[in-house]
C-alpha cells in the first residue's frame, strides 16, 4: 500500500469521526489505567458497568488501596480474570502510592513495572490519557492492519512498528481509535461489513462480502 492510499483512509475516518474517544467510561488517568488494566479478555461495556459502581466509591489509588482485594473484588466480579486483576490493581495501586506520589506516571518504562500493566495497556494509558505518540495493538487494530494493508505484521509488535512508520502523523495521535472502532463496528472478525465500509475501494482484504 502507498502512502497517498494510507493518508485517503485516515483522512476519511477523521472526517467521519473527528474526535475519536476510547469506549471505555474515565475521568483521570489513573481512572484510565484501571479500565484498561480490567479491559483485558473483557468488554469495554462490562468494565464500565463495574467501574460505573466502583469510582464513586474509590477512584484513587489511596481508596482502592483501602478496599482491599476482597473489597476491590465485589466490585469487579462480574469481569472475566478477575481475581488476578484485582490482585494487580491493588499491588499496582500501592506502588503508585509508594514510587509515584500517587500518580500514573508518563513513561512506558515506569507503566510496564506496576503489575497487570504489558505493553499495549501502557501504549493506551500513554496515548490516550498523555497524548503520546503510542499505538496500542490489539485484535482490532491487528485485524485491521493486515486485511486493509495498511500495515500487516505478522505479530502485534511488527503491526505496532509499522503503524508508527506508516500512518500519516497529521494523523498518529487518534489513529488507534479509529481503527478499534472499525475494526469493531465495521470490520468485523467473522464476517467483515464491506458493503458499509468507508475505505472498502482503498482497501486491499482479498475476500471482501457483502452486508447481505
Amino acid at each position: 500500500m502507498n502512502a497517498a492510499k494510507r493518508y485517503e483512509i485516515f483522512r476519511r475516518l477523521h472526517e467521519d469521526n473527528p474526535e475519536p474517544k476510547t469506549e471505555l467510561a474515565y475521568s483521570t488517568p489513573f481512572e484510565l489505567l484501571i479500565a484498561v488494566i480490567l479491559s483485558a479478555q473483557a468488554t469495554d461495556v462490562g468494565v464500565n458497568k463495574a467501574t460505573a459502581k466502583l469510582y464513586p466509591v474509590a477512584n484513587t489509588p489511596e481508596a482502592i488501596y483501602a478496599l482491599g482485594y476482597d473489597g476491590l473484588c465485589e466490585y469487579v466480579k462480574t469481569i472475566g480474570l478477575y481475581p488476578s486483576k484485582a490482585k494487580n490493581i491493588i499491588e499496582t495501586c500501592r506502588m503508585l502510592i509508594e514510587l509515584h506520589n500517587s500518580q500514573v506516571p508518563e513513561t512506558r518504562e515506569a507503566l510496564e513495572a506496576l503489575p497487570g500493566v504489558g505493553r499495549k495497556t501502557a501504549n493506551v494509558v500513554l496515548n490516550t490519557a498523555f497524548r503520546q505518540f503510542t499505538m496500542a495493538v490489539d485484535t482490532h487494530i491487528f485485524r485491521f492492519s493486515n486485511r486493509t494493508g495498511v500495515a500487516p505484521g505478522k505479530n502485534v509488535l511488527e503491526v505496532e512498528k509499522k503503524l508508527l512508520k506508516f500512518v500519516p502523523k497529521d494523523f498518529l495521535l487518534d489513529a488507534h481509535h479509529w481503527m478499534i472502532l472499525h475494526g469493531r463496528y465495521v470490520c468485523q472478525a467473522r464476517k467483515p461489513r464491506c458493503g458499509s465500509c468507508r475505505i472498502e475501494d482503498l482497501c486491499e482484504y482479498k475476500q471482501k462480502t457483502s452486508d447481505d
